[in-house]
């Protein structure tokens, strides 16, 4: 017995033209809903970026001309002891106006030539940079730090960490308020030194470039603080005495967050290492 292929009565077709129909349109309501909740999600994420954009403010560069000086002394009271101490003097404008003095001092463990350890005090009187104010901030500081002093071929190697904890007046119209900022920074140099000539008295290239950051409760918009970039000569005035001397660019970075220095200087730093432990017989 043949059957022809079976149809459905029009009817029935009708009817499942309809729930296609309306099984589309619940899916397309579906979809429209569902990117109606992703397009809020996205302007809920991006509406607090937009506002933000909209009140930070433009970044703002002061360049400064400055002069920098400082003695810096390790003077070795046993073999394996001594004390570390540097004072330095910056001004702005080269020596037209003052910037900062500073004194620092410490307790080094020296275990060979390659390594030192140090642990100290340092105070800091950092004049006002309102040319109408004459207050003095003071900064009382302690720190830690290691040295390594490597070579590689000819070049000389100097890297340091040094960790402080720094307690930073807060001066008010002028007037000290006797309440202080603190905060602790972590600073990481490294210098190399560079022979130019044969002769070994002649002055070496030194570059070197220092990174400080720093952390605490008061610091909301520059952890970052500051990175110092050096380039100048190196050179021995004896066997016990040395400078150096160049540009240094300090770029550092204001706790607003928007302003920033940027420092020309013009540094000349001064070394002493000596001894005056009892000579071994």
């Amino acid at each position: 017995m043949f059957f022809g292929p079976f149809k459905f009565p029009k009817t029935c077709t009708r009817q499942i033209d309809k729930v296609n129909l309306h099984s589309k349109i619940r899916i397309i309501i579906k979809n429209l809903n569902t990117l109606k909740t992703n397009l809020l999600k996205l302007l809920f994420i991006l509406f607090p970026v937009v506002l933000l954009a909209q009140t930070v403010k433009e970044k703002e560069v002061n360049h400064q001309f400055q002069t920098w000086a400082s003695l810096n002394t390790v003077t070795k009271f046993s073999e394996h002891w001594g004390i570390a101490a540097d004072a330095h003097l910056r001004t702005n404008d080269f020596f037209q106006d003052n910037n900062f003095f500073f004194l620092r001092g410490g307790l080094a463990y020296i275990p060979n030539s390659k390594f030192s350890f140090t642990a100290g005090y340092a105070h800091m009187w950092l004049a006002p940079k309102i040319t109408e104010w004459s207050t003095f901030s003071d900064e009382n500081r302690m720190y830690q730090q290691v040295q390594m002093n490597t070579k590689s071929g000819n070049l000389s190697i100097l890297q340091r960490i040094r960790n402080e904890q720094r307690w930073q007046e807060i001066i008010v119209n002028d007037v000290e308020t006797g309440k202080n900022k603190f905060s602790n920074r972590v600073r990481y140099l490294i210098s190399t030194t560079i022979p130019i000539f044969k002769n070994k008295k002649a002055p070496s290239l030194v570059l070197s470039d220092e990174l400080l950051i720093q952390f605490g409760k008061d610091i909301v918009y520059n952890t970052f603080d500051q990175n110092r970039f050096f380039v100048g000569i190196k050179q021995s005035i004896n066997p016990k005495l040395s400078y150096d001397f160049g540009y240094m660019n300090v770029y550092q970075q204001k706790s607003n967050g928007y302003q920033y220095d940027m420092n020309h200087t013009l540094r000349l730093f001064f070394y002493m290492n000596s001894s005056v432990a009892p000579t071994k017989k």
